[in-house]
């Protein structure tokens, strides 16, 4: 019961971080909240059983194209969507 309401928070809590990162038009904060949406997918991965896709996804997806999309954004000059 406990486990089924762990993975029930944690998949509407990514599909809310999707959502604003898809959304939110500021895109520092954009990639803010695929980050936190990584962080959250890993933690439902350790939940249901799989450790190495966990940490995978926060070791790829978390952090190396978290910081590959800052990079680029402060490298190129962005900030705000147009």
């Amino acid at each position: 019961m406990l486990e089924a309401l762990v993975d029930a928070v944690l998949i509407l809590l990514a599909i809310v971080f999707a959502g604003l990162s898809i959304s939110l038009r500021e895109l520092n904060r954009a990639i803010a909240a695929f980050a936190a949406f990584s962080v959250t997918l890993s933690a439902a991965f350790y939940v249901v059983g799989a450790p190495y896709v966990a940490v995978f996804q926060l070791l790829v997806y978390a952090g190396a194209v978290t910081v590959l999309f800052l990079a680029a954004l402060h490298t190129l000059g962005g900030g705000e969507a147009e």
